[in-house]
């Protein structure tokens, strides 16, 4: 959970174990674990944390690798056997929280979020504070800054589209929608589907920005089963321009944001590439960076693609990749320049193409440049516990790929399967 675009559960959520603040430290935990914590402070460095975890009896270490590692469900049964809470307790627990008032210096924190954010119903607790404060700061979303989500996105309830719809509607609701349609004919189509109305579908996003939150809502608001979302999706993800108005509209926007693309027949690969066309950005939420194996730009192997992983952190959409010391093939290549990641990146943003990037490097001979990349893509593991774990995640891809044995070869299998799972159409 990326904590820097969504606030984590209410501290009021019993969602996980049944206990309060448990939700809440869960998807800490979790931003925590994959660094995507934003502003908000994990463990020991957040009041509440150290509450939590002390009644359960916790490290927040040890809390966050099992919530990285479980899932909800999962990780309360792991809190069940990891502690030996009663009942009696955890309700004594959850009635103090739920009803604890606030101090001086928080009734001072509460009064300004009071006035800063202008809630309908005006909060008296703790948590009531905590909840305003993630609320006013997440409920607006800015998409004359940035696009919508993907349309492939299934963060909301399982349902492509819906995660889009919502920030359309907060984006819509905080008059910044831009030239995107709320209620547009794919909402439409969703609406129609759920049952919902895209009237209470805007109140619902705008009243719960945390995509978890979002799920629960559509779900006690839609009785569609697993199966029927499932089949939903196949259709929708297809769908394509159904007259000759709509091929018109459709044909014109591909010949302007992806001239001579003949394979993109769909309305949501078309969106995809006319957020990343309008915004000018390089968008790694709705593809993967080029190839490990890319030496087209100076002749360098994996030049091209740290470039799309810089050029996606600069633009905030660097989505689930690593980038700089994080990653191992970053990491070859800037000592191989001799640039540090700050450096590349700020290389990569004063650059208009890969050209402009490649005549700012200082690159060794075309002999050298090859022996780099055969080294680089030839890396495998050198021992007994990375060749091992090289084939587990070989076989959770794909078991039939035998001679999966680098590193640079793994990489390329886990983009091409990752990226044809999210956008399987189902």
């Amino acid at each position: 959970m990326d904590l820097s675009r969504q606030p984590p559960r209410r501290p009021s959520s019993l969602s996980v174990a049944g206990i309060a603040a448990v939700a809440r430290l869960t998807d800490k935990a979790r931003a925590h674990a994959n660094e995507t914590l934003g502003n908000f402070v994990y463990g020991n460095d957040s009041g509440l944390d150290r509450i939590t975890l002390e009644f359960l009896g916790l490290d927040a270490e040890d809390f966050a690798e099992a919530a990285d590692r479980y899932t909800d469900a999962e990780l309360a049964n792991w809190i069940r056997h990891a502690t030996d809470l009663e009942e009696g307790a955890i309700a004594a627990f959850n009635e103090h929280h739920l009803r604890r008032q606030p101090d001086e210096a928080g009734r001072g924190r509460l009064e300004d979020r009071i006035a800063r954010y202008q809630p309908a119903e005006v909060p008296t607790t703790v948590f009531g504070s905590i909840e305003l404060d993630d609320w006013g700061t997440f409920r607006e979303c800015d998409l004359v800054a940035h696009a919508p989500r993907s349309p492939y996105d299934r963060s909301v309830a399982g349902i492509y589209g819906l995660a889009r719809m919502a920030d359309k509607a907060r984006a819509d609701r905080s008059r910044k929608l831009n030239d995107y349609i709320y209620d547009c004919p794919i909402d439409q189509a969703i609406t129609a589907f759920t049952g919902f109305t895209a009237v209470d579908f805007q109140e619902a996003a705008w009243l719960n920005p945390n995509d978890i939150e979002l799920t629960e809502w559509v779900d006690a608001a839609c009785d569609r089963s697993d199966a029927e979302r499932t089949a939903f999706n196949a259709a929708i993800a297809s769908r394509a321009p159904a007259d000759d108005p709509e091929r018109d509209i459709f044909d014109r926007t591909l010949a302007r944001v992806a001239p001579g693309r003949i394979d993109v027949t769909a309305w949501f690969d078309l969106l995809d590439l006319d957020d990343e066309s309008s915004y000018g950005t390089t968008d790694l939420t709705r593809h993967p960076p080029r190839s490990v194996f890319d030496n087209t730009v100076g002749g360098i192997v994996h030049l091209a693609r740290m470039i799309d992983k810089a050029r996606a952190l600069n633009d905030r959409t660097l989505g689930d990749f690593w980038y700089g010391e994080d990653s191992g093939f970053d990491r070859a290549l800037l000592d191989y320049l001799g640039r540090t990641p700050d450096d590349f990146a700020a290389l990569v943003a004063g650059a208009s193409s890969d050209e402009d990037v490649v005549a700012a490097l200082d690159l060794k001979s075309e002999s050298d440049r090859e022996a780099f990349g055969n080294d680089l893509t030839c890396l495998a593991p050198d021992s007994d516990a990375g060749v091992d774990r090289m084939r587990r995640l070989v076989e959770a891809l794909d078991p039939s790929r035998s001679d999966i044995t680098t590193s640079a070869a793994l990489t390329q299998l886990d983009d091409a399967v990752t990226w044809s799972r999210r956008k399987a159409g189902i």
